[in-house]
């Protein structure tokens, strides 16, 4: 895997966990005394994103910003697919031009 590929798969990993987290926190709305968790993102030196889930300090809801979350990370997954299949394309390309 080329570096290109491993941003792009951590993005997706981050991506993902931001989006099992908005619908967990969805999913608990209801329940009583329930502490939401949140997903930071940090920048890695060899390139890419890692993700770090926490739990809010005080009980409650905030519905909208899940629902933002869910919708923002479903672009970063998009973005971050395109992104590994444009770098298989272009390698397609490559040997075919080397063939």
């Amino acid at each position: 895997m080329n570096v290109a590929s491993a941003i792009a798969q951590s993005g997706l990993n981050a991506a993902q966990r931001r989006m099992d987290s908005s619908a967990h926190n969805i999913a608990n709305v209801e329940t009583s005394n329930f502490r939401r968790e949140d997903v930071t993102q940090e920048e890695v030196a060899e390139g890419g994103v890692k993700a770090n889930t926490r739990r809010a300090s005080v009980p409650g809801e905030a519905l909208a910003k899940d629902l933002v979350d869910q919708k923002s990370a479903g672009y970063a997954f998009d973005a971050n697919l395109k992104v590994i299949q444009t770098e298989k394309k272009m390698m397609g390309r490559l040997l075919d031009e080397q063939a």
